[in-house]
């Protein structure tokens, strides 16, 4: 709101200051100080390397950015003396080495290229926190689906009763999204791993910087190569960010159907005490609380995604503030969200289990195994699927006007149905039409390539297993990188700051 003292005859206007400076200041101090540290050394070494800046000036140079580093940001506060932190240092730096000195820092690079190379710094820094959280859910989902390669599940669709199924086989179609995610996000990991400094404001710069250079200080691949693409594009966020919300859209429907198996009408996962709240009225109650703030923080994730994504909409192409401090503060909200599912899912999904009482009474109701019958019938009786489905079929419908179950009430009312549409008895005896309807041989028989077959799970499972591998190698890989680079930018400064003794230039 403003105020009758407020003007806008000197800059900043109070209001402005109020509503935009200052929390972008406190902002950039919270997220991006860091980077930009590391950008202006970087920069400085690069500067130095190319003869554009005295070795000596560019030692000085670093000396002092080393003293200002230390500073505790918390005790910062913006005066408006300056238009932002960029600037702030920029006016430290001047202080320690003189303004003519600290103004040649800023040779051959604008605030454009920084900003949108700190915001990739920031998101790859996020991305990689996420990836290991992913990589951790799905070695436990895998983990759990070979433990309950066999544990028998009721399959839904439709929201009702569909066919028999096995735990592991359910978790290994999470598993399969899971990892097609983690594609997913690592393409997006590349985008950003290219580095936007040296395009200045639009088109680079008239002196020999050398921006291969910058991105390896820094720690990225390679650099952008359009200067203007380097500053417009702004593709490294709106594909982060759409396949973040992917990955937690998927989650969420996983998360759903958690939370209907443990409803009391299907009853077929068991969460143990841990994770479970009680009613303050109600003594009976269990309530798997964890799993509606699974749901919650998954829904969040993907809304703050979508609120980074809209942000981009109908904007221009060229460098605008839509894209820039505030809007990256406001997507780690995503991250922040993310982060809580992956660690709680993880470890749910490690404690909870089948209950097979529940699972079998379902089974048995609902005549769920009525397809292999009809699949047996075709098979060892030469009928065609459409007449033995239409056997099943009538089979079924008298079991459940029985309110019996398939294996123990159904042969009587098979040999009435076989014998109507064929006008002969099955070969099948009672004991084979057990076997037919029974879960256990439904899964069995599926050993087609993705089935719940026994053998065919530990097929898929074992490749599973070798992409995670290679998603761990591909983590790796990018932390040895970063590793290297930041001990490379810390020793390109100590021979340039050791050069000048480590004097700033101070009296």
């Amino acid at each position: 709101m403003t105020t009758s003292g407020d003007s806008s005859d000197v800059f900043p206007a109070p209001v402005y200051k109020r509503t935009v400076l200052e929390p972008l200041f406190e902002g950039s101090k919270r997220h991006f100080a860091d980077a930009l540290s590391r950008i202006n050394r970087a920069h400085a070494v690069m500067l130095a390397e190319t003869g554009i800046l005295d070795a000596g000036d560019a030692g000085r140079i670093l000396a002092a950015l080393r003293d200002i580093e230390r500073v505790d940001r918390d005790s910062l506060t913006y005066t408006g003396e300056v238009e932002d932190y960029f600037f702030f240092v920029e006016g430290e730096l001047g202080k320690k080495v003189g303004v003519d000195l600290a103004g040649r820092l800023h040779t051959g690079r604008s605030r454009n290229d920084i900003d949108h190379t700190v915001f990739k710094m920031g998101l790859k820094e996020r991305i990689d926190g996420l990836v290991a959280g992913l990589i951790e859910l799905v070695g436990c989902l895998i983990d759990v689906a070979d433990r309950e390669r066999s544990t028998l599940i009721v399959a839904y669709t439709h929201g009702q009763p569909a066919q028999p199924d096995t735990f592991g086989h359910y978790l290994a179609a999470i598993i399969e999204v899971l990892l097609r995610d983690l594609d997913r996000i690592g393409h997006a990991r590349r985008t950003v791993d290219r580095c936007s400094m040296g395009a200045a404001a639009i088109t680079t710069t008239g002196f020999p910087i050398d921006r291969h250079r910058m991105a390896a200080l820094l720690g990225f691949s390679e650099p952008q190569e359009n200067a203007y693409g380097c500053i417009a594009a702004c593709d490294y966020i709106t594909e982060t960010y759409s396949t973040l919300k992917l990955c937690f859209l998927n989650l969420g429907r996983f998360i759903q159907d958690l939370a209907q198996w443990t409803a009391f009408e299907v009853g077929q996962l068991y969460v143990p005490d841990g994770f479970v709240q009680i009613s303050s009225i109600m003594p009976q109650k269990r309530n798997p609380v964890p799993i509606e703030h699974l749901r919650l923080q998954a829904s969040l994730t993907v809304g703050h995604c979508d609120a980074i994504v809209n942000a981009m909409r109908n904007t221009p192409f060229t460098d605008m503030n839509d894209s820039e401090g505030e809007v990256q503060a406001a997507g780690y909200a995503a991250f922040d969200t993310a982060g809580r599912v992956l660690d709680l899912l993880t470890a749910l999904i490690g404690a909870v289990r089948i209950n097979p009482d529940r699972v079998r009474a379902n089974i048995d109701a609902s005549c769920i195994t009525i397809t292999e019958l009809a699949d047996t019938l075709v098979r060892e009786e030469g009928l065609s699927f459409r007449q033995a489905h239409d056997i099943a079929g009538v089979v079924a419908k008298a079991v459940v006007a029985a309110g019996g179950g398939l294996s123990d009430n159904g042969f009587e009312p098979f040999l009435q149905a076989f014998q109507d549409a064929t006008g002969r008895a099955p070969g099948m005896d009672e004991a084979s039409y057990r076997t037919a309807v029974s879960p256990e041989a439904f899964v069995a028989v599926r050993e087609r390539f993705g089935g719940p077959g026994p053998a065919a799970m530990a097929d898929s499972l074992s490749r599973y297993r070798a992409q995670l591998e290679a998603a761990k190698t591909d983590r790796d890989r990018a932390q040895t990188e970063a590793d290297t680079a930041e001990q490379a930018l810390a020793a390109a400064v100590q021979d340039l700051v050791s050069a000048v003794g480590g004097s700033t230039g101070e009296e």
